[in-house]
Order: structure tokens, then C-alpha cells, then sequence
């Protein structure tokens, strides 16, 4: 029967293979070590090539606020609210355009009081007051008017906004323009005695 003999390692064939495995692992770690500094060094320089308050991300990646787009048209919104509010003021009458009428028509009284005409009379205590309640309304009007027109053209001038006029703010805005044109043409018909002339004194009887 035939045997094989077994291989016998020496002692200095061992410590061979152990010096070059330990030298295997040595350059590895050095390899890996320089991998990393690289690494590092190149993240170091893009962020000292990187722009002073940039932090990776685009503006566009950024969900929009919701406080902004609240912002969004609130001038122009307030602008139109006044419109509308001046439209119907100039139609149902404010309190400034009674006092100026009640002065009047205390102005004619004492103006009337030492004597006068049955006209006088009613041209001064009565057609004055008329004149100066329809004075009153139509300068109302006519800010309404003006308000309405600014809040739509607005955003033909200017810097292009980066939203288009929310709609609620047009219609608004329209509601006041039309309210401050026929405020405007009732309160000129109104000056004018379109409407309803001044009453006028009758002929004494038997005269």
C-alpha cells in the first residue's frame, strides 16, 4: 500500500505568509485612508466654491408659503372693497353730503329772512340744498370710479407680477366702477334738475 507523505510547513515558510498578509492589510488601509481624504478634499472645495447662503437647494424644489400667497393681492383687494364702498355711498348718501345740505338751507333761511321772493326762497333754502346733496354724491362717485380703474390696470404697469390678479379682486373692483358711473350720472342729473326741476311759486290769486 502506498502513503503519501503529508507537507510539513517550516517555521520560517509561516512567518513569510504572515509578513506578507499583514503587508496586504497595510496597503489596504492606505488605500482606503487616501480614498477617503480624497473624498474629503473634494467635498472641502465645493463648499468653498459654493455661493455664500446657497445650501443645495433649488428655489424651485422649495413648497411656496402659504403666508406669501395670503399676501398675494391683498392692496388691490383692500383698493376694491373701497371702490364698491364709495359706489354704494355715492348712491344711498353719506352723512357729510346731509350737513352740507342743512347748511345750506340754514344760509338761504338767513339770507331770506329780511324778505324775498317766493322764487328766492325756494332757489336759496331749497334748490341749494338739492345742488350741494348732489355735489356731495358725485365726488363719491367720482372716487369710486377713479379706485375701481386703478385696482384693474394695475397690473399693466409696473414689474409683471408672478401670479395673474385674483378674480374675486376684479369683480370687486368692476362692481365699484359700475356703482361709481351711475353715481356719477344720477348725481349730475340730480345738479342739473334732469329729474325734477325746482318747484316754482304760483301766481297770487286775483293778481
Amino acid at each position: 500500500m502506498n502513503t503519501t507523505p503529508s507537507k510539513t510547513t517550516t517555521p520560517d515558510e509561516t512567518a513569510a505568509a504572515d509578513a506578507a498578509a499583514t503587508k496586504d492589510t497595510d496597503t489596504k488601509d492606505a488605500l482606503g485612508t487616501s480614498s477617503k481624504a480624497d473624498d474629503s478634499a473634494t467635498a472641502s472645495d465645493d463648499l468653498a466654491t459654493r455661493p455664500e447662503g446657497d445650501d443645495g437647494i433649488a428655489d424651485e424644489d422649495l413648497e411656496p408659503d402659504p403666508f406669501e400667497r395670503a399676501r398675494h393681492g391683498v392692496g388691490a383687494g383692500a383698493a376694491a372693497v373701497v371702490s364698491a364702498a364709495l359706489g354704494v355711498v355715492a348712491l344711498t348718501g353719506a352723512w357729510s353730503g346731509r350737513v352740507a345740505a342743512e347748511r345750506e338751507t340754514l344760509i338761504g333761511q338767513i339770507k331770506t329772512s329780511g324778505g324775498g321772493s317766493a322764487a328766492q326762497q325756494i332757489s336759496e333754502i331749497y334748490g341749494d340744498a338739492w345742488h350741494t346733496t348732489a355735489l356731495v354724491n358725485g365726488v363719491f362717485a367720482l372716487l369710486a370710479l377713479l379706485v375701481g380703474v386703478v385696482v384693474l390696470v394695475r397690473p399693466a404697469f409696473g414689474a409683471p407680477a408672478d401670479r395673474p390678479q385674483p378674480a374675486w379682486v376684479r369683480a370687486v373692483a368692476l362692481a365699484g366702477v359700475a356703482l361709481g358711473v351711475l353715481g356719477v350720472l344720477i348725481s349730475a342729473g340730480m345738479y342739473f334738475d334732469l329729474f325734477a326741476s325746482l318747484p316754482s311759486a304760483g301766481t297770487p290769486a286775483g293778481g
